[in-house]
């Protein structure tokens, strides 16, 4: 058996979430960085697309090293403990996944069980395994069988059209997974209301009664690591999951105030590991979420914001950048 990292957690951890087109390998390398989390999970990845594109698997069915998906799943040292998660309906397909997270080199396998995307759930993964139980534990089980040892977790909600914990709940604590993760809303509310941290501590006392050493992981509005401790102290919850919070602040876990030139430095930085590790594969578009996060909140923020989303390429966007930073310390200069 491999070891259990869920076991030499300290107490309380905070992790982070896996989020799409966000926590991708070249952010994940930055967070790791400059303030690492106790858990870091990959974004989720299709089991599905990784074993029925048939261009990119070898006469063995595995996947081969220019799948598209695999740029998904690469990692470094440096962000271990890092697990693996993954959706599909298909439990042949998850014990695959888990097989090849097992010999990737993982610490953990997560099943996702709680996203509502409409395209995911008409495959009945994600939050649509909330209706259909047997076949949740079915992937579970699959997972397992797969993993080699590795522990499997479960990342899920509190139901899907209203409050089902007393039901859904207690059938995942039967499969035994190392963790859950609730997301404290239902799939119906997506985030359009306030988490409620309450249902995580009614899952803790479930836990408790049916599943003692099952980790429970509260998730959904955790501002900073302030506010995730006073959710574990009020949930009595093992850990907390944040996710929207890390958005242009890498030093979040870290609990670090950086400087504004410290947070366009990281954010050229970040922008020119996106590129090495994805550019081939993936729009740059996708960095300019991450310039609303990172240039926010002084002045002359707008100004450059707008800038760096009309900006053609990485030399324009350090250029920008440059002439910004040289501004703010010359006038630093001359206010000293």
């Amino acid at each position: 058996m491999r070891e259990n990292f869920w076991n030499n957690l300290p107490k309380p951890f905070f992790v982070l979430a896996p989020l799409a087109n966000v926590t991708d390998a070249a952010f994940r390398r930055i967070i790791a960085k400059y303030g690492k989390p106790d858990v870091l999970w990959t974004e989720f990845v299709s089991a599905d697309g990784l074993f029925l594109a048939k261009n990119f698997l070898d006469k063995n069915g595995e996947p081969t090293a220019d799948h598209p998906l695999l740029l998904d799943l690469q990692y470094t040292q440096g962000e271990r403990p890092i697990i693996a998660q993954f959706f599909t309906a298909s439990p042949e397909r998850m014990e695959k996944a888990a097989r090849l997270a097992l010999k990737l080199g993982f610490n953990g396998i997560d099943i996702n069980m709680g996203c509502p995307d409409r395209t995911i759930e008409k495959q009945g993964a994600g939050a649509a395994l909330i209706k259909t139980p047997e076949l949740a534990m079915e992937l579970i089980e699959a997972a397992q069988r797969g993993a080699g040892g590795l522990p499997v977790s479960v990342k899920t909600r509190i139901g899907y059209y209203r409050d089902e914990i007393e039901t859904w709940i207690p059938k995942l604590l039967s499969a035994k997974p190392a963790a859950i993760t609730l997301h404290a809303r239902t799939r119906k509310e997506m985030s359009l209301v306030p988490a409620r941290f309450e249902h995580v501590k009614r899952v803790v006392e479930l836990r408790n009664e049916h599943a003692p050493e099952v980790l429970i992981i509260g998730n959904g509005d955790a501002l900073s690591i302030e506010d995730a401790r006073a959710k574990v102290q009020e949930t009595g919850c093992d850990g907390v999951m944040l996710g929207r919070a890390i958005f242009g602040n890498p030093w979040l876990f870290s609990e670090t105030i950086p400087s504004i030139q410290a947070k366009l430095h990281v954010m050229v930085e970040h922008t020119k590991l996106f590129e090495e590790l994805l550019g081939a594969n993936k729009n740059i578009a996708i960095m300019k979420k991450h310039y609303k996060a990172y240039v926010n909140g002084f002045d002359g923020a707008k100004e450059l914001r707008m800038q760096l989303m009309e900006a053609k390429d990485i030399s324009e966007i350090e250029r920008l950048t440059k002439e910004f930073t040289a501004t703010l310390e010359r006038q630093l200069t001359s206010l000293s």
